[in-house]
């Protein structure tokens, strides 16, 4: 039998050393210190989907896409307030055709000290993507949210929060500063290929600190938002507070489509308050954070 024809349990040692190692958690990059003598990064995101969850699978609800359009018209100006108003910067992940249909919106976030990052062409599922396919649309979508935002993005969220075997050399041959789909660690640490070392820096994500798995809903299936707001906002405030005794990074995924309403916005104002008064905090973009913790590689 050929190796696809095997079952995991009669696979070579070779076969799953191999899947393995190809994309691996290296050094762990949390500095000694963080900027201004801070105990703790605080490093907001959020994936501003819009439209594109209905589109990318080829989807014609109206409806699906007027729940997109609500991050729009709602969500993303609820949440430039609230950061304006804490002064807090923050990095917005975008898919770019959500950028090409709202460039406005992008450049609003840009003129107000944010950052934009790469997070597909059209959410896509990079993970399941041909190689060329999977590093064309990569390519295609970098060169239009520089375009829109007049910034180049120097960070990626794939919209899959996953790999291919070619995403992590399609993002070294970019000469992108860091990526922001893994989960190894909760601090962030250094990408390996095939145990050799690539100056990416990872900035982990992980589910417990996203509000879509709590807040998700479809009406023609089972899932539905069983969590309350305030149970939500009590996991990422505790998630915050061991970030802070361990002098760590506390890095939060939201979505303007889902925790933009008047009932959740919330969550977010209060987390930003609680840590505030925790003191010791620095706010930061990504790529703020990943080139602080970038340096650690040379030391």
């Amino acid at each position: 039998m050929s190796k696809p024809d095997l079952e995991p349990w009669q696979w070579p040692e070779a076969e799953w050393r191999s899947r393995v190692g190809q994309v691996r958690a290296g050094r762990n990059l949390k500095p000694k210190a963080w900027p201004g003598g801070a105990r703790c990064a605080v490093a907001l995101s959020f994936d501003s989907d819009h439209e594109t969850n209905e589109l990318r699978d080829g989807g014609k609800s109206i409806g699906r896409m007027s729940w997109g359009e609500f991050g729009v018209r709602q969500g993303v100006p609820r949440i430039l307030a609230a950061l304006a108003k804490q002064s807090v910067p923050a990095t917005f992940f975008v898919p770019a055709v959500a950028a090409l249909l709202h460039p406005e919106e992008q450049r609003r976030v840009v003129a107000e000290g944010h950052e934009i990052g790469l997070h597909g062409w059209i959410h896509e599922l990079n993970s399941v993507l041909p190689e060329a396919a999977e590093r064309e649309l990569h390519l295609r979508a970098r060169d239009a949210l520089e375009k829109v935002a007049g910034v180049r993005p120097v960070g990626m969220r794939t919209p899959s929060w996953d790999f291919s075997p070619a995403t992590l050399k399609i993002q070294r041959e970019m000469g992108l500063l860091y990526d922001s789909s893994l989960m190894a660690d909760d601090d962030p640490y250094e990408l390996l290929e095939d145990g050799e070392r690539t100056g990416i820096v990872e900035l982990p994500v992980e589910w417990i600190r996203d509000d879509a798995p709590y807040f998700n809903m479809n009406r023609h299936a089972a899932l539905r938002p069983y969590t309350p707001p305030p149970a939500v906002f009590d996991i990422f405030r505790r998630e915050f507070d061991r970030a802070w005794e361990e002098g760590g990074l506390f890095l939060l995924t939201m979505h303007p489509h889902v925790t933009g309403y008047r009932s959740r916005m919330f969550i977010l104002e209060d987390l930003i308050a609680h840590a505030k008064a925790k003191g010791g905090c620095w706010f930061a973009t990504h790529a703020q954070v990943a080139e602080v913790c970038r340096a650690e590689l040379k030391g």
